[in-house]
C-alpha cells in the first residue's frame, strides 16, 4: 500500500501542472492569473488539508531535489546568445543587471540585515530579477533557503510584480517616453499585424506535437543529454568538500547547459525550454505543498515586502537614470526592465502594450541572457551581502 501511495503521489504532482496549463489556455481569466500562481495555490492546499498519506514528505523531498537540476540545462539548451551589436540593447542589458544588483544591495542595507536569511534572500532576489523562476528555484537549492522563506518570497513577488506591471501599463510607458530618448518609429497597420503574428507564435501551445513519434524521440534525446550533464556536474561537485557540493553542482549545470546551447543540433531541438519549464511547474506545486500555513508569518514579513519593493522599484529608478545618462531608448529600457523583473514570458504582452514590435526579439534575447547569468550573479551577491 505504501508503494502504491508513493506512485499515486508522484503521478499526481507530475500530472496536475498539465491540467493547470490546459485550463489556463482554455479560460482567459486563469491565463491572466498564470500557471505558477495557480500551482502554488494548489500546492498549499495539498500540503495543508491534513489528508495526505505518510509518504508525502518522502515524495516532496524526491521531486523538489530532482526537478531543478533537470530543468536548468533543458531551459538553456535552446538559447541564442546574440545581441546583434545593437547599442541600446547592450546598454539596456548591462545597466539593467547593474540596477538590479545595486537595488538589492540597497534593499539589504535598509531591510535585509534584519531578516534571518537576509544575505541569501538578496541572492535569490538578484537571481529572480535578472532571470526568472528557474533562477529563484536554483538559488533556493544552492543556498539552502527554508521552504517557508521561499514561499514568502514568491507570495510577495507576485504582489510586487503585479504593482510594478500595473504602474508601467497605466502611466509608466507614456511617462518615460516623455523625457527619455524615443527612437521608435510610427506604428503602422502592417506593424500591428506583424507584431500580432509574432505574439501569437510566442503564445501558442508549446507542447503541441510533443507526444508524436518525432516529439517523443526528441524528448528522449534531450533528457538523455540532461542526465549526462547532471551526472558530470555531480561528479565534479563530489570532488570538492561537501559544503560546496550544491553550489558547484548548480553552477556546473548552468555552465554545461550554456555550452550545449552553442551546439547547433542541440539548440535546434524544439521542446527543450518547455520541457524544462514543465519541471519547474512540478517544482512549484511540490515546494508549495511543503509550506505549513501555520508557520507563514505574513504580518512579520513586512521587512521582506519592503526588501522586494526596493529591489523592484529601485532597480527601475536606476534604469531610468542610466537611460537618461547613456541615451538608451525608452522602450528598450522598459522592455529590458520587464524581462528582468517579470521574466521573458511577459515580453510579448509588453511589446503589444507599447505597440512596438522592434523590442520583442531584443527583450527575449536579454531575458535569455538573464536566465544564464542569474545563478552566477545571485550567488555572488549573496556572498557579498554576507560580508556586509
Amino acid at each position: 500500500m505504501g508503494t502504491l501511495n508513493t506512485i499515486i503521489l508522484i503521478a499526481a504532482f507530475c500530472l496536475i501542472p498539465a491540467g493547470v496549463l490546459k485550463l489556463c489556455r482554455r479560460f482567459s481569466f486563469l491565463g491572466k492569473i498564470g500557471p505558477v500562481l495557480l500551482l502554488y495555490g494548489l500546492g498549499i492546499i495539498i500540503g495543508n488539508i491534513g489528508l495526505m498519506p505518510q509518504q508525502l514528505p518522502a515524495v516532496q523531498d524526491l521531486l523538489s531535489n530532482a526537478m531543478v537540476p533537470l530543468a536548468i540545462p533543458l531551459m538553456l539548451f535552446g538559447c541564442k546568445f546574440n545581441l546583434n551589436g545593437a547599442r541600446s540593447q547592450i546598454l539596456a542589458l548591462i545597466t539593467g543587471m547593474i540596477s538590479v544588483a545595486t537595488a538589492v544591495i540597497i534593499g539589504y542595507l535598509i531591510f535585509g540585515k534584519n531578516l534571518p536569511e537576509g544575505a541569501m534572500i538578496g541572492g535569490m532576489l538578484t537571481g529572480v530579477y535578472t532571470g526568472g523562476t528557474i533562477n529563484l528555484a536554483a538559488l533556493k537549492t544552492m543556498l539552502g533557503v527554508d521552504d517557508e522563506t521561499y514561499i514568502m518570497i514568491n507570495s510577495y513577488d507576485i504582489l510586487v510584480s503585479f504593482l510594478y506591471l500595473s504602474f508601467l501599463l497605466a502611466i509608466g510607458i507614456r511617462l518615460f517616453r516623455s523625457f527619455l530618448p524615443n527612437d521608435s518609429h510610427k506604428f503602422t497597420k502592417e506593424d500591428e499585424e506583424s507584431l500580432q503574428k509574432e505574439i501569437d507564435k510566442e503564445n501558442e501551445n508549446p507542447y503541441k506535437g510533443l507526444f508524436t513519434r518525432k516529439g517523443m524521440a526528441q524528448a528522449g534525446q534531450l533528457l538523455g543529454l540532461t542526465i549526462v550533464i547532471v551526472g558530470v556536474s555531480a561528479g565534479c561537485a563530489l570532488l570538492l568538500p561537501e559544503s560546496m557540493f550544491m553550489t558547484v553542482f548548480i553552477l556546473m549545470l548552468t555552465t554545461l547547459g550554456i555550452a550545449c546551447s552553442f551546439i547547433r543540433p542541440v539548440r535546434k531541438m524544439k521542446y527543450s525550454y518547455d520541457i524544462g519549464m514543465y519541471f519547474i511547474y512540478i517544482f512549484c506545486i511540490v515546494v508549495a505543498s511543503m509550506a505549513d500555513l501555520s508557520k507563514l508569518d505574513f504580518v512579520g514579513g513586512i521587512g521582506l515586502l519592503g526588501y522586494l519593493l526596493v529591489a523592484v522599484f529601485g532597480s527601475l529608478l536606476l534604469q531610468i537614470i542610466f537611460a537618461k545618462i547613456f541615451r538608451i531608448d525608452s522602450d528598450m529600457m522598459v522592455i529590458s526592465s520587464v524581462t528582468f523583473i517579470n521574466s521573458p514570458p511577459f515580453v510579448p504582452m509588453m511589446a503589444a502594450a507599447m505597440k512596438n514590435k522592434d523590442v520583442l526579439i531584443p527583450g527575449l534575447t536579454i531575458g535569455v541572457i538573464g536566465y544564464a547569468v542569474g545563478n552566477y550573479l545571485g550567488f555572488l551577491i549573496s556572498q557579498l551581502l554576507s560580508l556586509i
